[in-house]
């Protein structure tokens, strides 16, 4: 398996399409960060990732993680420590962490796209960095100032890593089921007992220590999820000093065996009256949980945008190569005995899906980071809103979208190879099968769509997605006499005017059946998804057309074939969704128990 960061493509994206030193000059040192500076970052994250990480791909998948029931410990692949050793000593952990606790600053845009090069070069093994943020970022909003002092600049140096622990063998996405307790003790901390399951880097042997992050129910704590808090609880106990202390009373009791992801260890983590501290105020812990989740969540969609680039990148090279077959409309390769794959129409399907998606995504992944660079460091108070009401919006569809698709594309670039995708040597299976429960952590397909169309549609009055149609608005009249993209700028148009339909017509029925909103959650947010994917994709081809366009020919070419492609041939599945959205509740209520009996 064979990767190239995609710089070219990133860099348009931010730079050109989204003018991200403009908004970067907006925040407080952010004028620092100019094209060249994030430029030579992105250089040097290639570098460690297409030098370091992508060897231990294969290594990881074939060697998986090894659990010791006597020490009760976690062992990861040969490799991950030395890997893991160079992304540390490169000061790669602090990257975008504050820097009055030991971190570089960058803006997330930045730290971004570096994260789409970790999950193309080894997603197993960007599991372990990638707790790691959400617990910072729940520290940073929820914890005590000597919380953040003891525990953040030692996760930003890389010492140590952090993880989350929500889910148990009874409960996954129905936290209010939890039955993990913290009780109380005299200095001011708890004592926390329970199991947790699926536990993503819960134990491993690359750091010294390893911050849990745990949700609990304290003594008093009323049912449901109005009774959950949040604690810290390290491997080996530290004081508030941040003294570093023996070995607490929480340890793997396992790890899965699993169809993908082998190389990244997931735990049975048992916790025996271990020590922790309490993280926020008591039974808030799901504000804390939140503010760790969709760090997270945001996350899991780069690691589903890094999987579609890397098959995309290894099937393309594959279709150049393998010879099979003349080309319908005549000889190609008349010095060949046979013509490469690439000249048949349904493989260049599959290749342009792979691509499309690729860089729709990334214009997602990319807008949302700047969304979260506005939101954590803009001095304006409205500005910071109305960018956590986009934030929001967008975080759901960025997760289901970018990770549903991962699948579709590891799948064609599986096709692409025929048998040979299909067998372990050219890599291909692997991608697939690490591809899969990226659309089941952090919350399933059908968690997002809910939390789409449940809380941030209709629980929040749709504000995110009237921010979002007025961009797309602002743009479509901004543009509408561009000859260029005409055709582009139309069809976006009348799909935003359809998914403002769309959503009053929900609203109306869920009004009268809350089944509705269920009934619609899926398809409804796959067709914000394709449309969201339309607007990035118009902007982009509005700029490779513009006159002073400083990229070269062939770069804008290729960008208006994509953006052709993707308009003609994958937007129409909107079609489909805007159908099973109208179709309404009934098919899914009215005789099904017989039909499931």
């Amino acid at each position: 398996m064979k990767y190239t960061a995609p710089q070219t493509d990133m860099r348009f994206v931010l730079f050109d399409v989204f003018d991200a030193t403009s908004i970067y000059a907006q925040l407080p040192g952010g004028e620092e960060v100019n094209r060249e500076l994030v430029e030579a970052i992105l250089d040097e994250g290639a570098r460690f990732c297409e030098q370091v990480l992508v060897p231990t791909n294969a290594i990881g998948d074939e060697e998986g993680c090894h659990f010791d029931k006597d020490t009760l410990s976690v062992t990861t692949p040969p490799a991950f420590k030395d890997a893991y050793n160079r992304f540390v000593e490169g000061g790669w952990s602090g990257l975008v962490g504050d820097p009055a606790y030991g971190g570089q600053g960058m803006p997330e845009s930045v730290g971004y796209m570096f994260k789409e090069m970790i999950e193309s070069a080894n997603v197993a093994w960007g599991t372990y960095p990638l707790l790691s943020a959400g617990s910072v970022d729940a520290m940073t909003h929820h914890g005590e100032q000597w919380q953040r002092d003891v525990f953040i600049p030692r996760i930003l140096s890389g010492e140590w890593t952090g993880t989350m622990c929500l889910t148990e063998p009874h409960c996954g996405s129905d936290l209010g089921l939890l039955r993990t307790r913290a009780e109380p003790q005299a200095d001011g901390s708890y004592r926390v007992s329970g199991t947790k399951i699926f536990i993503t880097a819960g134990d491993h042997d690359l750091t010294s220590n390893i911050v849990h992050l745990v949700l609990a129910r304290l003594p008093d704590a009323p049912p449901g999820t109005k009774g959950i808090s949040m604690f810290i609880v390290p491997k080996f106990k530290v004081g508030r000093d941040g003294t570093v202390g023996e070995r607490n009373p929480v340890a793997p009791g396992s790890i899965e065996h699993k169809m993908g992801l082998k190389g990244s260890a997931t735990c049975v983590m048992n916790f025996d009256g271990a020590e922790g501290y309490l993280i926020g105020q008591p039974n808030r812990g799901l504000n804390a949980m939140f503010t760790m989740m969709n760090t997270a969540r945001l996350g899991v969609g780069v690691q589903g945008l890094g999987l579609i680039e890397v098959s995309f990148q290894n099937a393309l090279a594959y279709a150049r190569d393998r010879l099979q077959m003349r080309s319908l409309s005549g000889v190609k390769r008349p010095d060949k005995p046979a013509d490469p794959i690439i000249v048949h129409p349904d493989v260049r399907r599959m290749l342009m899906t792979q691509k499309a998606f690729a860089e729709a995504g990334r214009a997602l992944c990319i807008y949302s980071a700047l969304q979260v660079d506005l939101v954590s460091r803009h001095p304006d108070a409205a500005v910071r809103q109305r960018a956590d009401e986009l934030l929001s919006f967008l975080t759901p569809i960025s997760k289901a979208m970018l990770t549903e698709l991962a699948i579709e594309c590891t799948s064609h670039g599986v096709q692409v190879l025929g048998g040979h995708g299909y067998i372990r040597e050219w890599g291909q299976e692997q991608l697939l099968r690490d591809s899969r429960i990226t659309t089941i952590y952090e919350g399933t397909t059908g968690i997002q769509a809910l939390d789409l169309l449940g809380r941030k549609i209709m629980g929040q009055q749709a504000v995110g997605l009237r921010h979002f149609l007025g961009e797309i608005g602002a743009f479509c009249a901004a543009h509408a006499d561009n000859a260029a993209i005409a055709p582009q700028v139309a069809t976006v148009a009348r799909y935003a005017q359809e998914w403002q339909e769309l959503t009053r017509e929900i609203g109306m029925k869920a009004a009268q059946n809350a089944d509705e909103i269920g009934a619609a959650a899926v398809d409804y947010l796959f067709y914000s998804g394709y449309v969201a994917f339309a607007y990035f994709m118009a902007r982009e081809a509005e700029v490779v057309s513009r006159a002073d366009f400083a990229g070269t020919a062939e770069f804008r070419d290729a960008k208006l074939a994509t953006v052709g492609f993707y308009f003609d041939r994958l937007l129409p599945r909107t079609l489909t969704h805007a159908a099973g959205v109208r179709a309404g509740a009934a098919s899914l209520t009215t005789g099904v128990e017989a039909a499931l009996a």
